[in-house]
């Protein structure tokens, strides 16, 4: 659990909490996190989880997790049920039970009615199209429904048999009487409640006319005593008719709607139609897919909610729209696993090396430390006539530079002998398939004594070895900006983005791993046990590299980006 300390200033909006804190405005904070259940969550709302749950935590508060449930037609117990978990993964509690706007569905409803029978709301029978037309644009005014003088208990009336099921969807909605020609599109009357036909998964056919998320957002804040309403900046538009409405149901509290910048980040789409869009087309395998930007999918990649957190922080809150650099945040997942992840070998494309000196039935049991500065303890190594080391690691006409394997030539066994290559072994189609070595059975742990060895591989028993499928994930899409324009994110997929081996080789000690566990594969990068594993068939995946092959992050985790710091 994260330790909780005393909130300081240190971004505007934990600068205005303290003041109003400070001045008496509120005794506590209460503040919420307010998902709409239409899908999974993404690396976005993980920066609004930990500033609501953070600045509630930090000054002793509250936050509530309550879904934004308008919307049935779209929501599922799914998207409710995995929303959960990815909050309480990412180490944060809610205050009390889990809250649902439909709760509130008899409120909401009431509160309308009143509305209504204070002039300041009405019934709309326009179509959408006409009701779409006459709200105008950014540049005219838009004109009046000619229902909008309609009388109060005429009204009431139609309001009441809509409630009642009379009239099919899209017949009439309920709109505010605000201003048509208001400078702001968002108080032209806009609509509160429409006509929906459909079974709800919290009320049932309890209701067949479902409020907006406009209307319904301040009132539930309102409802739930929140004193400070954080949202992103799309809905800095929509405060006006968020403080109209609570100004004009004078029985409600008024929190206070604060906005901050969204976290968009570069090779990444955050939309949550177009990652449905993945999903329903099986371009992906799933919303967990550990390519997808979903918290599903990181945590099933493998990435700690340490590291997201750390992420959020240094991203940083500020008014300042920007994109923020995916190197920043798959630095803060290799740094948090650097310190944390035990070490292993896994020998993903296996090339077999005889080492001819070593006695047939001979098995020699190394130790080595699973952490080099951790104390994690030691793992068993054995060693075998037979091992097998990566192909990478030798080359028969070898490029400049190059300081593994070749023939006549020697490298260090990680964690045992030095080894010379003798025989090299190939088909009928040229290509190399075993290698014949000598061990220097006097190199356990010192160098020789006449000669310099520069390589070190990584290796694993034949005989002793686990046979694993590792998965090695890059980034979804291979263009800094996939949905820039008009253009179809789905052209800008990286094709490399999963590759599939299926018959790797890994140290014994990893046989025992249990799904969620995570590893740095020496030399090969960090990785994490895979939900399709079983101990039969282990299946792991690549989190992330050992060091970033895309971009250069700036000593000390500042990222190339423009994420616009904190104001």
């Amino acid at each position: 659990m994260i330790v909780v300390t005393m909130i300081e200033p240190r971004d505007f909006i934990r600068t205005r909490i303290v003041a109003d804190l400070d001045s008496g405005k509120c005794s506590q904070v209460v503040s919420r996190f307010p998902p709409e259940p239409n899908g999974y969550l993404h690396i976005g709302h993980a920066k609004s989880i930990c500033l609501n749950f953070g600045v509630a935590q930090e000054a002793d508060g509250l936050c509530n997790l309550r879904f934004d449930d308008t919307n049935p037609e779209k929501e599922s117990q799914e998207y409710i049920d995995a929303i959960q978990r990815d909050v309480q993964w990412l180490g944060f509690s809610w205050a009390g039970e889990v809250r649902y706007a439909s709760a509130y569905f008899q409120a909401l409803h009431d509160f309308a009615v009143e509305l209504i029978t204070a002039g300041k709301a009405y019934v709309d029978s326009q179509t959408p199209e006409q009701i779409r037309e006459g709200r105008g644009t950014l540049t005219e005014p838009g004109r009046n429904s000619p229902y909008r003088e309609r009388p109060i208990a005429e009204n009431l009336d139609l309001f009441a048999r809509m409630k009642a099921g009379e009239f099919g969807d899209g017949a009439h909605v309920l709109r505010a009487k605000i201003d048509m020609a208001s400078g702001n599109i968002n108080l032209r009357d806009p609509i509160l409640y429409r006509i929906r036909h459909v079974e709800h998964h919290q009320t049932g056919n309890a209701w067949c006319i479902y409020p907006m998320y406009d209307y319904t957002h301040p009132i539930s804040d309102a409802l739930e005593g929140i004193t400070h309403s954080l949202c992103t900046l799309e809905f800095e538009a929509h405060r006006p008719f968020y403080d109209w409405l609570l100004d004009n149901l004078p029985s409600l509290p008024h929190p206070q709607q604060i906005e901050f910048s969204r976290l968009n980040l570069n090779y990444t789409v955050t939309s949550k139609r177009k990652l449905k869009q993945l999903v329903d087309e099986q371009l992906v395998s799933g919303w967990d897919d550990p390519r997808m930007p979903t918290i599903a999918g990181m945590r099933r990649r493998g990435y700690s909610p340490e590291a997201l957190r750390v992420f959020c922080d240094k991203v940083g809150i500020s008014k300042s729209e920007g994109i923020s650099d995916v190197s920043l945040l798959e630095f803060c997942v290799r740094e948090q696993l650097e310190n944390s992840a035990p070490r292993a070998m896994a020998v993903l494309r296996p090339l077999k090396v005889t080492l001819s000196n070593w006695p047939q039935d001979q098995v020699q049991v190394l130790t080595a430390a699973r952490h080099p500065t951790v104390d994690l303890g030691d793992r068993e190594l054995p060693l075998a006539r037979e091992i097998y080391i990566d192909r990478a690691d030798f080359e028969e006409v070898p490029p400049k530079g190059f300081k593994r394997l070749v023939p006549g030539g020697e490298v260090r066994l990680r964690n045992a002998y030095v080894i010379r290559c003798d025989v090299v072994h190939k088909n009928a189609d040229g290509e190399v398939v075993a290698l014949e070595c000598s061990v220097d059975l006097d190199t356990l742990g010192v160098n020789p004594p006449d000669r310099k060895v520069k390589g070190v591989i990584h290796w694993v028993s034949a005989a002793h070895s686990v046979v694993a499928e590792v998965r090695l994930y890059d980034r979804l899409f291979r263009d800094p900006a996939p949905d820039r324009g008009d253009a179809d994110f789905k052209t800008c997929i990286n094709p490399e983005s999963l590759t599939v081996i299926r018959e790797a080789r890994l140290e014994p000690a990893l046989a025992a791993a249990q799904q969620g566990e995570r590893f740095q594969f020496e030399r090969e990068g960090y990785f994490a046990v895979d939900s399709d594993s079983t101990p039969e068939r282990l299946v792991f995946n690549r989190t992330v590299g050992l060091k970033d092959s895309w971009g250069k992050v700036e000593q000390g985790g500042a990222a190339a980006a423009k994420h616009g710091g904190q104001a």
